[in-house]
């Protein structure tokens, strides 16, 4: 049975929930993080020295890293479909996983902490503003790749890049900022929540 340490409110916990779910797979999830037990146990700590969520046991195999951890459990267990073995198709997942781990997640931070945590060292008005814009010129990149290729990320079919980055659109509208009309990326946001995996775990649990 594999097993995924993390607490589900995470956003790369559920990176991995959401995969599980479009891979049809069974595990077993332990809390652990903020609120639950605690990642700087040294137990949690044999498993990943950076003392963060998720981490996978399948096995004897331990894996962490979020997205290194979808990509796995995709070529462990069946997920060509989302995870293409020609070379060409596969680079151009990695390529928006990729993007999504740097340029959009640098991104959404410094105001995803300041509108959303309240974190008190992320209130300067300038650099909120500042992140705002980043933000949306970022998500502007999304909107045209969108528009061309009509339906997904990396193509016409759901990939696992459609993974990071539609937790990422949830956070982009669930955020209480000044949001630019992006047309393709709100039919992205519709067309995804039309999965329950998405339902489930994309969106929290919510409607």
């Amino acid at each position: 049975m594999l097993r995924i340490l993390g607490k589900a409110s995470s956003i790369n916990v559920r990176k991995v929930l959401w995969t599980c779910a479009e891979l049809d797979l069974d595990f077993e999830r332990e809390e652990w993080g903020s609120g639950f037990q605690s990642t700087q146990d040294e137990a949690f700590l044999a498993l990943n020295p950076n003392a963060m969520v998720p981490v996978i046991q399948d096995g004897d195999f331990v894996l962490w890293e979020s997205n290194s951890i979808i990509r796995y459990l995709a070529n462990r267990y069946g997920g060509e479909h989302l995870y293409p073995t020609a070379p060409q198709l596969r680079a151009r997942v990695d390529q928006w996983m990729d993007w999504q781990a740097t340029d959009l997640n640098g991104a959404w931070r410094y105001a995803f902490l300041s509108r959303v945590r309240q974190s008190p060292a992320h209130q300067d008005p300038e650099a909120l503003a500042a992140a705002c814009r980043n933000w949306a010129r970022n998500m502007t990149i999304l909107d045209r790749q969108l528009e061309r290729t009509g339906a997904y990320v990396s193509g016409d079919t759901f990939s696992l890049a459609d993974i990071p980055i539609g937790l990422s659109v949830n956070r982009w509208f669930q955020t209480p900022i000044e949001h630019p009309p992006l047309p393709a990326v709100q039919a992205y946001y519709d067309r995804l929540n039309a999965r329950e995996g998405y339902r489930l775990h994309g969106r929290n649990g919510t409607p």
